[in-house]
């Protein structure tokens, strides 16, 4: 059990006058305990209180290691998880975070009747936003490989090479650097696809001119990496290349923003106000970043609308874009970590124009 982590937990439950949480979320219980268990449609839970206790429910099929600071109530097919977890709960507010299952939830509350049910899960997110000096390190080593990685995907950009073609490939490269799953599905979009922001690869193939944008990211020691150049095959026009400084331009102008005591939505508003001056901002459709650590999309973002102000630990993204639908787009994405005087960028992959 990682006791500071817990400690800080417990600590922000004081501060939200909570005493009691179930902690279900995979990612969360990893945090806390070190171990990534997919339980599937079994019952996995941590419940803590203030008090100290902490006590995770866990199917026999899922060994853990017996931990200092930890009790685990293990069960077997055969028995009532949630009653074993109701035994525990004191009648009162109790936290619940967001991914625990409805059908576990209505049991426990039909078992409960006096409990106060609330959403537990800012305590947790609010924690792991801030990363701990072993969680920078390792946040640093993903995105090294993740550099290295999209300079080998530029040899893959090349004549017949459809878009899903290039995903597939991509599994491979991130093996070579100890790296066997992605943190989200590879999103590589040729030409007009690159105008759609969220585009799911498919087979088209590439043609001169088009914009590719390469957006991809690796778990690494269970946290991600994520990161995104725009390139062009064969030429870049005079409008794709006007465009692509602009991007480029709003990317440096967020990351240069970033320091403790800034406001989020104040980041957002430097890469923005590059893009809106230049007459472009109906076409920059999304905020300009989000959290990211042992989940690609942690908690805060990084938008208009969120004035949380920026501490040193927290790791966004800033990835400012431009989409001119039915011609192309741009993207430019670098993770950045907040210090105690400013920031570090993560990702030292080139930023320069490039016609491969």
């Amino acid at each position: 059990m990682n006791n500071g982590r817990l400690h800080r937990v417990m600590a922000n439950m004081m501060k939200h006058n909570l005493d009691q949480m179930i902690v279900s979320s995979a990612a969360s219980i990893f945090y806390l305990t070190g171990k990534w268990i997919e339980s599937g449609e079994r019952m996995l839970a941590l419940y803590i209180n203030t008090n100290g206790q902490c006590k995770l429910i866990i199917n026999e099929l899922f060994p853990l290691e017996q931990q200092a600071g930890l009790e685990k109530l293990v069960y077997n097919d055969r028995e009532d998880a949630v009653q074993l977890m109701a035994d525990i709960i004191e009648d009162k507010k109790l936290g619940i975070d967001k991914t625990w299952p409805s059908h576990f939830l209505i049991r426990l509350m039909e078992k409960k009747s006096g409990l106060t049910f609330v959403n537990g899960s800012p305590i947790l997110d609010e924690v792991r936003m801030i990363k701990d000096a072993e969680e920078i390190h390792l946040m640093r080593e993903a995105s090294k490989v993740n550099d290295k990685v999209m300079a080998e995907v530029m040899e893959l950009i090349k004549e017949g090479h459809e878009e899903k073609k290039i995903c597939k490939l991509l599994a491979d490269l991130y093996e070579k650097h100890n790296t066997y799953s992605f943190s989200f599905y590879p999103l590589i979009a040729y030409g007009a696809n690159a105008a759609e922001p969220h585009h799911a690869s498919d087979n088209t193939v590439i043609k001169a001119g088009d914009s590719v944008i390469i957006d991809i990211g690796g778990i690494t020691n269970y946290y991600c990496s994520d990161m995104t150049r725009t390139v062009f095959y064969k030429n870049a026009s005079e409008e794709a290349s006007k465009v692509y400084n602009l991007v480029l331009e709003a990317n440096r102008k967020g990351i240069e923003a970033v320091k403790p005591g800034v406001r989020l939505c104040d980041i957002d508003k430097a890469a923005r106000n590059v893009i809106e001056k230049a007459g472009y901002g109906e076409y920059f459709i999304h905020r300009t970043g989000h959290n990211i650590g042992v989940e690609v999309h942690e908690f805060p973002d990084v938008s208009s609308v969120n004035k949380m102000v920026a501490e040193p630990g927290m790791i966004f993204s800033v990835e400012p874009g431009i989409y001119l639908p039915g011609k192309f787009g741009v993207r430019i994405e670098d993770l950045v970590l907040v210090t105690e005087n400013g920031h570090e960028v993560l990702n030292n992959y080139t930023k320069k124009l490039q016609v491969i």
